[in-house]
């Protein structure tokens, strides 16, 4: 074989030999431990970025790692091919989403082969195809029978002039993308799913999830939003109605100083059509988007709607406003303000000089001043009538049984989330499978008319969606009759959420799942993506399945054991001034850098012109910054296995990685490195087997160093997912066995030894290489078909330890002495010792301590 490590050769060899020989197709085995390992899979954008390259090599270094521990390990690819950006990128290059999105497929999939991914190819789905979304719309219409899907009119962005809705993304500092109009909120009528009936379930299965990150397990639950509060009628003064708020402070209730409602509320709407200027704001507020993220930062706005509410505890009269941080889709549309205990509310009270009253004080009766800032903690009562000098949970029973009691209120629990809305007014994703009949009926359309299928020879004029566009689309019949079909499609997390249990059985004709293979492989046991996707997606996900155990078409509760959210890929920015004082990023690549002896850049020039450039620090990789490094060039330039171990040395998995050409360089040098140490050793031919009897004090270190190695490298790679520190033991070995002098056939023994074991441990992670070194090493049989070495206890035992000598607590001295000495000995060596007498001359020594296997300290004065 070749003594040179030249990556492509290596890397095509390798990869032909694994298509050929089918190597990561599998099948059910009952009886057979299986591993379901899972990396979430990508958005058919065009090409591959850094981020992709990480999380799909952190999977599949696992997926090879438990296939080596003897297990049937199934790790499946597909694409998530639905979604705005195929119809933005069809309206530029004048072509249909549908052929933009599989040339993209293509081209991604040629990247995922040439990285060496162990992917079961004969799995591969993509969720534009028919035969996917087909099982998603049946799912549907059986969640209809059910009583689980709904239609009610909600809130989306409208844009005036091209008479269309828009995506979020599509509103541009509240205009229209296309257009350039002031967007305007409408209410059209749209599909839900009731993922509030399964509330409760989904926050009390967070607790069993021992293996999700307890920073993703909190965001789940804040997302869910559990709360135990009050729900209460405020009265009106000279009207008939009643105000409904809900809180979760009834201990505040004596602090209300003025109410709030939504601009959409009846009230607002009442007042507005009695005062032109409560009218204007009103109109101001539906006509601009409001996120409940937004929430917290927005400016405060509001007008007095002219009406009062009548405190239900102190019958005072208290003001009403409608405000903008209001949103009519959240509890009641309706809040009692508490400015001295919420800060929101504190914040618009300042504002519009509303009054603010204490009523909690701190329970360590230090002085505080809520007309500078709100007090949020709990507390005990004051300025609260009967209720002075209660604990803010002694005062939330007594409040809550007197609004009980007399009619005024109920204890009630209450969780932000909401019902998942899943209609979206485009074109590209999969058609709601619903119909409208002459009479108005809407009913899902039947089993047999499924799937609905969308049209892929569409032109895109980027106004309206093409099957809204041409009415002969949306016309059907049912029994004989006409009917129209629904023309929203779906929202592309509907995809996103079941692929995982579809890859068990994607060319499963009979139904959604087959039940045999979908309860052998299901829950994944491992799930790799990106924090980003910890809430939305995963409790999407989870929902999902606990409709699918539900319908009888999985056992299991939850889709995902295991969990983990790797980091982002970082890589310094450089950019110029342009002449409007704006920011023109220039690609790192096209920098030539100096840096001092800390790595900080001090000078950085334009490869082209030679003129300087700012650098802009470090940050994500990004499109914007232009900091973007393309996996395709590194692979041309070094080869997949590089960009591989780099990606893996570089920072443990869940941190931040920070992208560094001269890691890569020397990720590239160590797989050469052991290349050429196989080589020179390969040169002599296949070592014998190690005898143990034959082993001198340098062979025997070297053996305990292999599987020290072994022990540590396992752990890291099925406990911890450490995989940078265990890259880092296999250097240290190999350092190892570059020290030993290799006299003859023992030395090589050991050798043979340490090298197999590097190989093997390497090669979930550089396996195009570790597949020609393990043929190069003398074996028989593919290394990817090979056992995970086990570490030898024996092996382990050290004959010698070594031992630090302390004088009054100080390091003196350190002597390698036999694993199995005598305390007296010790003693009796330390006290011999040149550098304790040393430091003992003079004194008398009180007494000597001994920590067995670590340390003597000599005590004298």
């Amino acid at each position: 074989m070749d003594e040179h490590y030249r990556p492509q050769d290596i890397e095509k060899k390798a990869q032909q030999f694994w298509e050929t020989n089918e190597t990561f197709s599998v099948k059910e085995e009952p009886g057979k431990p299986k591993y379901y390992c899972l990396s979430m899979f990508p958005y058919p954008s065009g090409k591959l970025h850094m981020g992709h390259v990480r999380n799909y090599t952190i999977g599949d270094v696992i997926s090879r790692y438990q296939r080596m521990q003897g297990k049937n390990v199934m790790q499946p690819m597909g694409w998530d091919a639905f979604g705005l950006p195929a119809e933005n990128a069809a309206v530029k290059n004048k072509s249909a989403p549908a052929k933009w999105t599989y040339a993209n497929i293509e081209y991604m999939k040629t990247q995922l082969r040439q990285l060496g991914f162990g992917y079961d190819w004969k799995r591969e789905l993509a969720t534009c195809s028919p035969d996917y979304y087909k099982w998603e719309q049946w799912f549907f219409t059986k969640l209809y029978e059910k009583g689980l899907v709904y239609k009610k009119m909600a809130t989306v962005n409208w844009d005036p002039v091209d008479q269309t809705v828009l995506a979020n993304e599509q509103v541009v500092d509240g205009r229209g993308w296309r257009s350039g109009a002031l967007v305007e909120q409408k209410k059209i009528p749209q599909w839900f799913i009731k993922i509030t009936d399964y509330a409760e379930e989904l926050l009390n299965d967070l607790d069993e999830m021992d293996d999700w990150p307890e920073q993703v397990r909190t965001m789940q639950r804040n997302w869910i939003g559990k709360s135990t509060g009050v729900e209460l009628d405020f009265k009106l003064h000279d009207h008939d109605g009643a105000l409904r708020v809900y809180t979760t402070r009834p201990d505040t209730l004596m602090g209300a100083t003025y109410m709030a409602v939504a601009a959409e509320h009846p009230l607002a709407k009442e007042a507005a059509e009695r005062n032109r200027e409560v009218g204007s704001f009103v109109e101001s507020c539906r006509n601009s988007k409001v996120a409940e993220a937004d929430l917290a930062t927005m400016e405060k706005q509001g007008i007095d709607t002219g009406f009062k509410a009548v405190h239900p505890l102190t019958q005072d009269l208290i003001p009403i406003y409608v405000a903008n941080f209001v949103l009519m889709d959240y509890g009641t549309g309706a809040l009692m303000a508490v400015p001295a205990h919420d800060e929101r509310d504190h914040e618009f009270a300042r504002k519009y000089r509303l009054p603010i009253r204490q009523v909690i004080a701190p329970n360590d009766h230090r002085e505080i001043d809520t007309q500078e800032a709100a007090f949020t903690d709990k507390g005990f009562l004051v300025n609260s009538g009967k209720y002075n000098g209660l604990t803010s949970e002694e005062a939330f029973d007594e409040i809550a049984g007197h609004l009980e009691s007399t009619g005024i209120g109920e204890r009630k629990v209450n969780y932000r989330l909401r019902d998942w809305g899943v209609s979206r007014q485009r074109y590209w994703g999969a058609p709601i499978p619903m119909m409208t009949l002459e009479d108005g009926t809407e009913i899902p359309v039947p089993e047999d008319q499924l799937p609905v299928r969308l049209p892929e020879d569409v032109e895109m004029d980027g106004v309206k969606s093409p099957i809204k566009a041409d009415p002969e689309w949306a016309t059907t019949t049912y029994n004989g009759q006409p009917a129209t079909l629904e023309t929203d499609t779906f929202d592309t997390f509907m995809e996103s959420s079941w692929y995982y249990a579809r890859f068990c059985s994607p060319q499963y004709k009979e139904g959604m799942l087959a039940p045999d293979a979908a309860n052998y492989w299901l829950p994944v046991d491992q799930y790799i993506g990106g924090i980003e996707h910890a809430i939305l997606h995963l409790l999407y996900a989870r929902f999902f399945h606990k409709l699918l155990r539900d319908f009888g078409l999985v056992t299991s509760s939850e889709p995902f054991k295991r969990l983990l959210c790797q980091g982002m890929v970082l890589a310094e920015t450089y950019f110029r001034e342009d002449a409007n004082g704006g920011k023109e990023w220039i690609s790192p690549l096209d920098v030539e850098v100096e840096r001092n002896e800390k790595g900080q850049v001090v000078n950085a020039r334009h490869r082209g012109d030679g003129k300087p450039v700012e650098s802009g620090g470090i940050s994500k990789m990004s499109k914007s910054k232009n900091n973007g490094i393309d996996p395709q060039a590194i692979i041309d330039q070094f080869g997949a296995d590089t960009v591989r171990l780099f990606m893996m040395f570089a920072a443990p998995p869940e941190q931040s990685l920070e992208w560094s050409d001269s890691g890569v360089e020397g990720a590239h040098r160590f797989i050469k490195r052991l290349w050429r140490m196989v080589s020179e050793h390969a040169e002599g031919g296949k070592a014998p087997t190690i005898d143990p009897a034959n082993l001198n004090d340098s062979r025997r270190d070297l053996r305990r160093k292999t599987h020290e190695t072994i022990a540590k490298v396992s752990d890291d790679v099925s406990r911890r997912l450490t995989f940078n520190t265990a890259i880092a033991a296999v250097m240290e070995l190999l350092n190892e066995v570059s020290k030993l002098q290799v006299n003859d056939e023992a030395d090589r023994s050991v050798v043979q030894e340490a090298l197999d074991t590097a190989v093997l441990l390497l090669s979930p992670i550089i396996p195009h290489a570790c597949h020609a070194l393990w043929e190069k090493l003398g074996h028989e049989g593919a290394v990817v078909d090979a056992t995970w070495p086990e570490a030898d206890k024996d092996a382990m035992v050290r004959s010698t330890i070594q031992m630090v000598l302390q004088v009054n607590g100080k390091v003196r001295s350190k002597v390698d002495v036999p694993a199995d000495i005598q305390k007296d000995e010790l003693e009796k060596l330390a006290l011999e010792d040149e550098n304790v007498m040393r430091f003992t001359d003079g004194n008398t020594v009180r007494k000597v301590i001994v920590v067995p296997g670590k340390l003597v300290n000599v005590v004298a004065n």
